[in-house]
């Protein structure tokens, strides 16, 4: 932890794009200040180059359940029983619009549900270590009533189903590793402190 006042350092020293298709690969050569107050010398790192992601957790007071999609993820391709995951809503920020109108739309895109506002939970950085994303997480109140089908925009090779499931069905999940990304963890994590009445 830095403790002191002064600004630390840091530089790149060259920078190029290895692979541009889907996503962004650039090869990085950049120095920094050590904590001994040496220099690192030359570092080279391969930084995967993405736009930042939304996430949103819409949630039914009334009923007490939460709406979840499931989709396939090629990714999860390892993990069993499939790679077919239970996720939040979630798309990423490749428009002129703020994350919270991003999450909207993708509540309307992925699940069929009308928002008007969003709450803010937190936003985080996904893997600081090798990408430069970073992650809005959102939770909106709604009527949940007659959620359900299937949904997705077909440009973008989406296959999206919507489910509706007791909170406390999803926490059971949360703790079976029925939901496994990061980005829902964190949601329906935050959703159980909520109803506890812990944040």
């Amino acid at each position: 932890m830095n403790q002191d006042n002064h600004q630390r350092h840091w530089r790149i020293e060259s920078r190029r794009t290895v692979y541009r298709g889907f996503y962004q690969i650039d090869e990085i050569n950049f120095n920094h200040q050590r904590f001994d107050g040496a220099s690192s010398g030359s570092v080279n790192r391969e930084l995967f180059v993405r736009g930042n992601v939304v996430g949103l957790l819409p949630y039914d007071p009334a009923t007490d359940s939460v709406a979840l999609i499931e989709q396939f993820r090629i990714g999860a391709m390892n993990q069993q029983p499939d790679p077919w995951l239970t996720e939040i809503i979630a798309g990423m920020i490749d428009t002129d619009e703020s994350p919270a109108e991003v999450a909207i739309r993708e509540a309307y895109e992925e699940a069929g549900i009308s928002l008007d506002s969003v709450e803010l939970i937190s936003h985080y950085l996904a893997s600081p270590g090798a990408s430069t994303e970073e992650v809005f997480v959102f939770y909106a109140e709604t009527d949940l009533s007659g959620v359900s089908g299937l949904h997705g925009l077909a440009d973008e090779d989406e296959d999206i189903q919507v489910g509706i499931y007791p909170a406390e069905q999803v926490f059971s999940m949360l703790k079976s590793r029925q939901i496994k990304n990061a980005l829902s963890i964190v949601a329906v994590q935050w959703l159980k402190l909520k109803r506890a009445g812990l944040s």
